[in-house]
């Protein structure tokens, strides 16, 4: 019955996500799950920990603060427009209740410690230094980088993916029995249903919330395999769609105490000299590989867009 409710409750969340640039209704959200409208409120205040309005606003706030240090050259307003907030009074009062300062403070700290690691970061590491070059073979742009943990690196459209996930609220960074765990739980479910392997299929795990931004009890994380569609998801496990896009994909070969410095290299080093930036939508890591001798061959994958 847990299950359940947890299920319904992810799909409440799949459906904020795509749509937190508009005004949503309890009505609206509580058809969406599946709940008594009368009821969906308190469920979902008891198992998010915060009300409906208080998420989709934490929601809206966190994608605007995400947006205001990649996206420097919008401006506040247009910012908060995109996400929602149609009186950019309104907007700044949030902002500054959930952030402790105002929006464009936040804007000028974020992007001078942004700019100062990324500086330190190419004197401590001058030969990770990306340079492009033109593919004859695939007839495109990649780049090359003496970072000894990156094996490619390129943009290109990643197709629509129909995903079946276990979600997990909460920290998770470094930990490898939680991972585990979360791995077993949905091949468990999909193995019996002949759902694992055949042409196609991929493993990945999609970050929601940008850690740095967004309090650890509170990020979201979905480990996923692709399933054909019209699949039929059961208890703890939800299906979503993840639409096609461009993105930049990054393979590294590492070790479990190495994604974080993988992830710093393709933010820190990549975005800065590529002429792209990271665009409004969930990252996320796809394992083309089984795990060897304790490495992890992983695609780093962000949405792009021209900077």
């Amino acid at each position: 019955m847990i299950k359940e409710y947890t299920k319904r409750i992810n799909k409440a969340f799949d459906y904020i996500e795509a749509n937190f640039d508009r005004q949503m209704t309890l009505d609206e959200l509580a058809g969406v799950a599946n709940f008594s409208k009368f009821h969906f409120n308190r469920i979902f205040t008891a198992i998010v920990g915060e009300t409906p309005f208080r998420f989709i606003q934490r929601i809206r706030l966190e994608k605007a603060a995400n947006m205001l240090v990649y996206n420097r050259d919008e401006s506040i307003g247009a910012i908060a427009q995109k996400c929602g907030f149609s009186d950019i009074s309104v907007f700044s009062r949030n902002f500054r209740t959930n952030f402790g300062v105002s929006a464009s403070a936040f804007r000028a700290t974020r992007c001078e410690k942004s700019n100062f690691s990324q500086t330190v970061g190419n004197n401590d590491q001058s030969t990770g230094k990306a340079s492009m070059y033109f593919c004859r073979s695939t007839n495109s742009i990649k780049w090359r980088s003496k970072m000894e943990l990156l094996k490619s690196v390129e943009v290109k459209d990643l197709p629509r993916m129909n995903l079946a996930y276990i979600r997990h609220i909460g920290p998770y960074k470094g930990n490898e029995k939680l991972f585990e765990g979360l791995w077993n739980r949905l091949f468990s479910w999909a193995g019996p249903r002949g759902l694992i392997g055949g042409p196609g299929f991929a493993s990945l795990v999609i970050y929601h919330d940008d850690p740095n931004i967004t309090g650890e009890d509170k990020l979201r994380m979905s480990v996923c395999i692709t399933v054909p569609e019209g699949t039929k998801t059961d208890g703890e496990v939800g299906k979503m769609e993840l639409a096609a896009a461009k993105y930049v994909v990054a393979r590294f070969n590492v070790d479990a105490t190495q994604f974080q410095e993988a992830w710093n290299w393709l933010y820190g080093q990549w975005f800065p000299e590529s002429g792209y930036q990271p665009d409004d939508r969930p990252c996320f890591e796809m394992y083309p590989e089984e795990p060897k001798n304790g490495r992890f061959t992983v695609d780093i994958c962000v949405p792009v867009k021209p900077l």
